[in-house]
């Protein structure tokens, strides 16, 4: 131990240095808060620039969600869309009012002409299954109506449709549809067998008797369909898939 100036007993090797004794807390929390961070009534300043970085942080996230809003809605109505039922033509099997989602990629479909291999059936390839003879597809019907339609595909091409004993004849042999409840006849322009053509369908109402159909305004174009029944959701006691029924032929 040696003698300091004031009289104070030091550890060996050490030296006394002029001035007040600050404790170690002190002056470390001299060294971070500083006395511009107050106000005149000595409350902490908020940092302006945590603040307004904060701000920023906060529109951001709602315009990304917004946007993943947008994204979300746009993809799912590229695949899907609803459809209302308008009018007694489907019924019994679809009601005035009946809500649907309609698959609008049931039928998307690339042409493969660019093969180097000739196709003996199409160019066009469907990677979900060409339109079927029984599906329910919502279409813009050929004229000048402004409304789509939705119908039953009933002849595909290739098919001689023809009608004759209160049923539809395929190729000369009966369509047995068991959906129906009454018979079917020929009406509107519709008056004799009917070939239907490359790229087209035939497509008519459940309700034969009260359906504006390809009878009326002839043959659809397939690209005019905008997309199958898939799905009725309302009124919800009626929920259920819109199945493609079984056909068979008799003579």
């Amino acid at each position: 131990m040696q003698e300091s100036g004031s009289g104070k007993d030091l550890p060996l090797g050490a030296r006394e240095v002029e001035g007040p004794v600050v404790p170690f807390s002190l002056r470390q929390e001299s060294a971070v808060i500083s006395s511009d961070q107050f106000d005149a009534n000595g409350k902490p300043i908020p940092n302006q620039a945590e603040a307004k970085k904060g701000r920023k942080s906060a529109i951001q996230e709602v315009i990304e969600t917004l946007l993943l809003a947008v994204l979300i809605f746009v993809g799912v109505r590229s695949i899907v869309l609803n459809f209302r039922v308008d009018g007694q033509s489907m019924e019994p099997n679809l009601k005035n009012g009946e809500m649907l989602i309609v698959n609008r990629r049931a039928y998307v479909h690339f042409n493969m002409s660019f093969l180097p291999w000739e196709s003996k059936t199409s160019s066009d390839w469907y990677p979900f299954g060409q339109p079927s003879r029984g599906d329910i597809v919502v279409f813009n019907p050929p004229g000048q109506h402004t409304e789509p339609y939705i119908k039953r595909i009933i002849g595909l091409p290739g098919d001689r449709i023809s009608v004759h004993d209160g049923a539809v004849y395929i190729n000369n042999q009966r369509l047995e549809e068991r959906y129906l409840t009454s018979d079917t006849e020929w009406q509107g322009i519709a008056t004799q067998d009917v070939q239907v053509k490359p790229g087209y369908i035939f497509v008519m109402g459940d309700n034969r008797n009260n359906s504006s159909d390809s009878r009326v305004f002839g043959q659809v174009p397939i690209t005019s369909v905008i997309g199958k029944a898939w799905v009725a959701y309302w009124p919800l006691s009626q929920v259920k898939l819109v199945s493609d029924p079984a056909y068979s032929f008799g003579n």
